[in-house]
């Protein structure tokens, strides 16, 4: 791990995002509610937290972060037949936290593919990205639209 001991604290955020494309049929079935796993995107939220806040022990050497909020947001996207989802994290302290945020979007996305595989093996997850942070010495950075 990189040594962060003489950085100064600062309010970090940090907002990621992304997709999981899927059958017309299976976003449907999310919407509705009708999987037989349960609420998917209920379950993924809470999946997504937790992800976030256990971001430490799955990336090797990410360091331990006392999130102090953590919001994440799935909205269906029809015209891709699409799940989206949204995560920001936040803290005081050391280090930002990107990874956190890029955890929790992979970890809700996830939970949707493993709650709905077995109508819907060909799901993709798309375009994982961080989108925002700010905090700490590099500032504030946003991600440039594509052209």
């Amino acid at each position: 791990m990189v040594d962060v001991g003489a950085k100064d604290e600062t309010h970090r955020v940090a907002c990621a995002h992304g997709r999981i494309v899927m059958r017309r049929a299976t976003l449907a079935m999310i919407v509705a509610g009708g999987a037989r796993k349960g609420d998917v995107l209920g379950v993924a939220r809470i999946a997504a937290i937790q992800g976030a806040k256990r971001t430490a022990e799955l990336i090797p050497l990410a360091h331990p972060l006392g999130l102090t909020r953590i919001t994440v947001d799935f909205k269906a996207d029809r015209k891709r037949n699409a799940v989206e989802c949204t995560a920001s994290a936040e803290t005081r302290g050391r280090t930002g936290v990107e990874m956190e945020a890029l955890t929790a979007v992979a970890t809700g996305l996830l939970t949707v593919y493993d709650m709905c595989k077995a109508v819907d093996r060909g799901m993709r997850l798309e375009e994982i990205c961080l989108l925002e942070k700010k905090g700490g010495k590099s500032g504030h950075w946003v991600r440039k639209p594509r052209a």
